[in-house]
């Protein structure tokens, strides 16, 4: 199956399970392929024929992408190497959690959230550790025996309990002699954070040295400019007051790749709720596609991060009215 191919079915998927979806990110370099929202889930969707494609650099960016925007990172790919990705398993790449489409599918379409996640050593699964330890307790079992039962220490048994998680293998048989369900899913939209112990979020780059001007005058009327390198805005920028009020915002000459960034910008925009600014240094129209055009010299008279608001608000309210 294609790149393309497989961008399309994911995305279709996406849709029939009731999410909003973003146009395709189709520039370089890029980091997500598409941002989609049901309700408060928020993901930004990295999709691959082969996740070892998938680096460091760009996982890094997808991270600190969804802690600004308040999303999950996700990747959705069909193998590694020369394997194809398990079904119903949560692998991980670089901190970003990685599905095969079978997963997206049961977990988007189904509500059937994976039960297994792959590290280091194999894969595993979540144990309820309190029911594990009701269970052996109405048995009237001690933590020895239920360690010769399992075949490992009685110091394994009490990390069980106390939260640690089990091989599959373990996980088989602790069912298998209580007759009860003592695994928890992943929860995947949080990042799986339960299971996967990531890094904090990556430290972020320095600023392009051509949008540096930029970047100091909207820190200057109030906002934190957080530059990307792979994404089709040059930053994310949060009000400084609360945070809550966050624009995507671009910078380059007005060309026609500029019209297509600020266009995919616009969609993006849709889908997360943030507003998108594109600072030009001439512009013959107010906007492109809800994305505010904004000469440089404008933006250096702006004062704050109000002003900033009711230019990008007037602009797209224009374009509408059009």
């Amino acid at each position: 199956m294609s790149r393309s191919a497989l961008v399309g079915n994911v995305t279709a998927m996406l849709e029939d399970a009731g999410f909003v979806v973003s146009d395709r990110c189709a520039i370089r370099p890029k980091s997500f392929d598409v941002a989609a929202r049901r309700g408060d889930d928020l993901i930004l969707v990295k999709i691959l024929g082969n996740i070892d494609a998938f680096n460091e650099a760009t996982g890094h960016e997808m991270r600190r992408l969804g802690e600004y925007l308040r999303a999950t990172p996700l990747v959705i790919g069909l193998r590694s190497r020369d394997e194809d990705l398990k079904p119903d398993v949560v692998y991980f790449r670089h901190g970003v959690p990685v599905l095969s489409p079978d997963t997206a599918y049961n977990l988007f379409i189904e509500n059937v959230a994976p039960l297994i996640y792959a590290a280091p050593g194999g894969l595993y699964v979540n144990i309820d550790g309190d029911l594990l330890a009701d269970e052996r307790q109405d048995r009237d079992w001690s933590l020895g025996r239920l360690a010769n039962e399992l075949g490992v220490s009685r110091r394994t048994v009490s990390k069980y309990e106390d939260g640690m998680n089990a091989s599959i293998e373990v996980a088989m048989a602790l069912e298998d002699l209580f007759d009860a369900p003592l695994t928890s899913p992943v929860d995947v939209l949080d990042g799986a954070e339960e299971v996967h112990e990531a890094d904090s979020t990556p430290s972020e780059p320095e600023a392009d040295p051509d949008d540096e001007e930029v970047v100091a005058v909207l820190t200057r009327a109030g906002f934190r400019v957080h530059p990307t390198l792979r994404s089709p805005f040059k930053a994310v920028s949060e009000e400084e007051d609360d945070g809550e009020d966050v624009v995507l915002t671009g910078h380059s000459k007005f060309t026609k790749a500029a019209e297509k960034r600020a266009r995919i910008m616009s969609s993006i925009g849709r889908v997360t709720r943030t507003r998108s600014v594109y600072v030009v240094d001439r512009a013959k129209r107010d906007s492109v596609d809800g994305t505010a055009l904004l000469e440089r010299d404008e933006l250096e008279e702006l004062r704050d991060a109000d002003d900033l608001r009711d230019v990008i608000q007037e602009r797209s309210e224009r374009e509408e009215a059009a």
